[in-house]
């Protein structure tokens, strides 16, 4: 099988596993020490990054925040770190608090881009709308930027100068949303290569989140589910909201946990309240008679964030303050000042994001102008609770619940935004109103919501060495691919396709096949199509099965794969648009990626399909 870069084991295993957190908002780095034993607790790095000039510190969290810096700006030295003087750029706390003061030079939401399928990720954009002066760079590079400061704080904290201990040369682990299209995984793979980190494995929050919960050291879990609970879990961080249920089973006496199902890639967060709170406080000053232009709105986008991070974590305090500077000579002088309240928090974010809903109600679809400024593609619906009953009234009658409708028994928060235990009410109260008046929902407790993906991703990483319950996890459907017949032209007839059967109902994700005693025609060096077919009704299909006339048997036809695959790669004496003898190797990824592998006597070529959401 060939090597697959998102799973690739090494032959000799690391010393230590570490997982990052590549937040919208924050980044958090955990990790353990095998040479330590299997008792050895999981610990996080705390991350050296510049909180204002001059002055460096360790902490828990990296916001997710750069800030390009002007020439002369500061002082020389202000920004310098143990690994980097003199940087044109600042990474971290000093370059979110600095965004609120000058905000067309920082980056921020730099994941939410790359997973934005109608912009050029690899194209200079950030900071988005920010004046041709100030040096613009890609989504991958701005995620990049991120991952390869923490490769350097981890070469001086952990490693300090031992290339044996390198973060590149250990087992790295990078989370993403559940909702992660194929491109936008590949690219965070890329981001860590330009980091350089050459390896690493792809894991879903909302699962590592899980895989946190799991191995807290106070409780069993075992104690706290049963067979039959379907577990909800809500992951609503900075920049995306993400839905997945896990079904607790039971097998020859033992518990097991299956991952049923992952909601769609939805752009809502934190990153949409902030606005709306921005939004709700400069028409307050406009009716006070002041008025903010576009920059200092983007000044007060970030100080309302600081307000509102603020509030929810002390729900004792009554307000705070909001500031927004002026422009011109007089800056000082020109500085406005105002409040966020409580109240004002509750309204706007409580009523506007997590209004009360009926289990029918679904997310509106709004009519766009037909001309629009470019942007991240944000859902048109900000209310999560509509998203959430959609998204668990389409799984109402899954195969694994055996007919019954979808009612979560428990439920596991995560991502920063659900810190709030405000909002952690709203929720459970409506999922409450939408089941049996004698059903409850049981919240399960969590590590840190900041930390816990960074956490449970390193568990993740001592289960796959055998020390840890690993989440089942199976496609929902049989996936076929298009094999066009080899026939003699017909005038007006195109040759028929067959659908061969290339991932059977339920195939566990994480697993590898090859199809045996079976050679294909590859076409290299032009454009080609590959088409390829869904069926959830064709349980009993095999891999290597060929369905000759698919339409009659309900395969439905999913969203082709446009490719060019290069011909430089096959070798001597092939031609372009000849077709090269391949065997077809398989493997479903446990991040719901198909990977097609054709591979010669001497050349190999891959293929990505998302077996999540065709």
């Amino acid at each position: 099988m060939p090597p697959n870069k998102d799973h690739q084991e090494d032959e000799v295993e690391s010393r230590y596993i570490i997982g990052i957190d590549l937040g919208t908002t924050n980044c958090a780095v955990a990790y353990v020490d095998t040479d330590e034993g299997p008792e050895t607790p999981i610990r996080f790095l705390q991350i050296p990054q510049v909180v204002s000039p001059g002055n460096v510190e360790h902490l828990s969290l990296l916001p997710s925040f750069s800030y390009e810096v002007k020439e002369k700006e500061f002082p020389e030295g202000s920004f310098d770190l143990p690994w980097r003087r003199a940087p044109e750029d600042v990474v971290g706390t000093y370059a979110r608090e600095r965004g609120a003061q000058v905000p067309e030079r920082v980056i921020s939401s730099s994941k939410s881009w790359l997973s934005f399928t109608a912009a050029d990720r690899t194209a200079p954009l950030l900071p988005w709308g920010a004046p041709e002066e100030v040096e613009h760079i890609s989504p991958l590079d701005a995620s990049a930027r991120l991952l390869e400061h923490i490769r350097h704080a981890w070469n001086h904290v952990i490693a300090e100068g031992n290339p044996d201990l390198f973060l590149e040369a250990q087992e790295v682990l990078v989370t993403v949303p559940a909702s992660f299209d194929v491109t936008a995984r590949e690219l965070t793979v890329r981001a860590a290569e330009k980091a350089g980190i050459p390896r690493v494995t792809l894991l879903e929050e909302p699962q590592a989140a899980f895989y946190a919960w799991i191995e807290r050291p106070t409780r069993r879990w075992q104690d706290e589910v049963r067979v039959g609970d379907v577990i909800l879990v809500c992951d609503i961080g900075g920049g995306t909201t993400d839905f997945s249920l896990i079904l607790v089973s039971e097998t020859e006496g033992e518990l097991l946990l299956e991952r049923i199902a992952v909601g769609d890639h939805i752009l809502l967060g934190g990153d949409n309240m902030d606005l709306t709170l921005a939004y709700a406080i400069r028409q307050r000053l406009a009716a006070e008679g002041t008025k903010l232009d576009g920059w200092q709105m983007r000044g007060l986008l970030h100080s309302a964030r600081q307000a509102k991070e603020a509030l929810f974590a002390d729900k004792e305090r009554d307000s705070h303050p909001v500031t927004i500077l002026g422009k011109g000579r007089s800056i000082v002088g020109g500085t406005i000042t105002t409040e966020l309240t409580q109240d004002e928090l509750g309204r706007v974010i409580l009523e506007g994001f997590f209004p009360k809903c009926a289990p029918s109600d679904r997310p509106t679809e709004k009519r766009q102008a037909g001309l629009k400024e470019l942007g991240l593609p944000y859902a048109s619906d900000p209310a999560v609770t509509r998203h959430l009953a959609w998204f668990l009234s389409r799984h109402q009658r899954d195969k694994e619940l055996q007919g019954k409708p979808v009612q979560p028994t428990a439920i596991l928060f995560n991502g920063g935004v659900m810190k709030a235990e405000a909002l952690q009410r709203r929720i459970v109260n409506i999922i409450e109103d939408w089941g049996p008046e004698e059903q409850g929902l049981k919240v399960l407790s969590s590590h840190s919501l900041d930390l816990a993906v960074a956490y449970g991703s390193v568990y993740y990483g001592l289960a796959r060495r055998g020390q840890g319950i690993r989440i089942r996890s199976g496609t929902e459907r049989s996936y076929y691919i298009g094999i066009e017949s080899a026939m003699p032209a017909v005038p007006g007839m195109a040759p028929p396709v067959k659908a061969l059967c290339v991932v059977p109902f339920g195939m566990e994700e994480g697993s590898e096949a090859e199809l045996a005693g079976r050679q294909f025609g590859l076409v290299v060096g032009e454009p080609v199509s590959f088409r390829f077919f869904g069926a959830t009704t064709r349980h009993e299909d095999k891999m290597g099965d060929v369905i000759e006339e698919w339409e009659e048997a309900g395969l439905e036809e999913l969203a082709p794969v446009e490719t060019q695959l290069p011909s430089e790669e096959a070798g001597e004496g092939i031609a372009e648009g000849f077709p090269v003898r391949v065997k077809l190797q398989i493997n479903v990824t446990e991040i719901g990626t198909l990977e097609l592998w054709f591979v010669s006597d001497t050349k190999r070529w891959k293929l990505e399909f998302n077996v999540r959401n065709p």
